[in-house]
């Protein structure tokens, strides 16, 4: 089984800061791909009712197995690293047609 690990990162001003990410999965998981071209428009409303907006990139790896504990410690450093209160890391079980 494979599975596609998806990780919805804020754009602000931040390639450098991609670009190592990108490389520390390539060198972890053999590869990983960054739609950075045309970020994504994430809307949300906040705890006030608020419509709130964030440009996103989409990063992703195809993984044999998803390591639960691995993920998650990665998801808590990007969230200190971004100084964001929460990203969203998902995982999808994906089948070759």
């Amino acid at each position: 089984m494979t599975w596609l690990v998806q990780m919805l990162l804020p754009v602000a001003g931040r390639q450098k800061t991609y670009d190592s990410i990108t490389r520390e999965l390539t060198e972890r998981f053999g590869g990983a791909t960054a739609y950075s071209r045309a970020p994504a428009a994430g809307l949300w409303k906040n705890p006030s009712d608020r419509t709130e907006r964030d440009d996103i990139i989409v990063v992703e790896v195809m993984v044999e197995r998803v390591d639960r504990k691995w993920w998650g410690a990665f998801r808590r450093r990007l969230e200190k690293r971004l100084r964001q209160k929460e990203i969203v890391v998902r995982a999808h079980e994906i089948r070759t047609l």
